[in-house]
């Protein structure tokens, strides 16, 4: 993978083939960036142009064969750790060695994909992270002799994934760094690292890809129409992952929130003149219970887009509004007079403390219970 087939991000490629050349590599990196924005493409880039010498001209082959194995990810000097979970297969004590067939294939299909689309790609039916089975697989590969004679690169993707002793070990790797060893380790969520590891890292930031950059990938790779290049190109807010996926796949997961946050919406309002309603929002908890605890939490995240963006139409910021639900007769512009400025800020706590509740394991039909009925009075506050 080469620095020229990634989007954008023109400024962090030549803070890295700047170092490269200039033998000025640091061994802990940690590149930090919102989802979709090519961090891990960045980082596999990265490593072939350091491992395969391909410097001076980001285009240039250098050692061909060392590419050609770059390129179906199975050069024996760069080494991946991702989170993962036990399954029907591996029912105990999973590592990233155990998943390396799936995970080869996911990065052909899906580099800019995103930690929800690992879960899927595998099945794992609880969260994957990465705990301390995982800790041995990473001094024993840091520790063999390089194949190639040069350096040896461990990219650890989702590193906000590491439990606390996973993080505490991984440390004295960092704290004392074999020769020629880089860490590159990836996060969109940086206050989950431990600062401790974070300080001994020297900090790449990836901004969202610009609109007018995924237009014009759109267009000229894509054949997309202006029109509709346009449209997605604002709708992303950057995330290209999020683009590939409207225009390679139908998302069935968010026809789902849908038409969960609509039948929400409408036995909230409508709870004041039909009480049965109430017994409606408590079978609409009682649905939403039966997702999986992932799903729950996108649902939850789904939703607080839904409020976010009804409040930007409600405040005439149509510009910045990206959602638009499918559902026949269902109108975001109806929906969204019920969201201002009186409301807004209790909506977000509610729902990112259900978000919480859930992280730790809360009962979940108790969590949608309460944040249906809490959510329905937040409803009828008014401006």
């Amino acid at each position: 993978m080469l620095f020229s087939d990634i989007l954008g991000q023109n400024e962090v490629k030549l803070q890295l083939t700047k170092s490269a050349d200039a033998k000025r590599i640091a061994h802990a990196q940690l590149f930090i960036g919102p989802e979709g924005s090519g961090m891990l493409p960045m980082a596999i880039a990265y490593a072939q142009y350091i491992l395969c010498q391909n410097t001076g001209n980001e285009n240039n082959n250098g050692n061909a064969a060392c590419n050609l194995k770059f390129s179906h990810f199975n050069h024996p000097d760069l080494h991946f750790i991702f989170p993962v979970n036990v399954t029907d297969k591996i029912k105990k004590h999973p590592t990233s060695a155990d998943f390396l067939t799936e995970w080869r294939e996911f990065l052909s299909q899906k580099p800019y994909a995103s930690y929800n689309d690992w879960m899927d790609k595998v099945g794992f039916k609880t969260q994957p992270f990465i705990g301390v089975d995982q800790t041995s697989e990473i001094f024993q590969k840091m520790a063999l002799k390089s194949f190639e004679g040069g350096y040896k690169i461990m990219i650890i993707w989702c590193a906000d994934k590491m439990n606390t002793e996973t993080s505490n070990k991984l440390l004295k790797l960092l704290e004392e760094p074999l020769d020629n060893t880089l860490f590159i380790l990836i996060t969109e969520h940086p206050k989950n690292i431990l600062q401790t590891i974070s300080s001994r890292c020297q900090i790449t930031k990836f901004n969202a890809i610009a609109p007018q950059t995924i237009l014009s990938n759109l267009v000229n790779q894509y054949n997309l129409d202006q029109n509709t290049a346009t449209k997605l190109a604002h709708q992303s807010q950057g995330n290209y992952n999020w683009v590939l996926k409207k225009i390679t796949e139908t998302d069935e997961s968010e026809l789902v929130f849908e038409a969960l946050f609509i039948k929400w919406v409408r036995f909230a309002y409508g709870v004041v003149k039909r009480k049965d309603y109430t017994i409606e929002l408590l079978n609409w908890a009682e649905e939403v219970a039966k997702l999986g605890k992932e799903q729950q939490k996108q649902f939850l995240h789904y939703t607080l887009e839904m409020v976010r963006q009804s409040m930007l139409l409600n405040y005439k910021a149509n510009s910045l509004v990206y959602l638009e639900p499918t559902t026949d007769n269902f109108k975001l512009q109806n929906f969204a007079p019920f969201i201002h400025h009186n409301n807004i800020f209790q909506f977000e706590k509610e729902i990112s403390d259900a978000i919480y509740h859930l992280e730790r394991n809360g009962n979940s039909n108790l969590i949608f219970t309460d944040l249906s009925l809490n959510l329905t009075r937040l409803l009828h506050t008014k401006p």
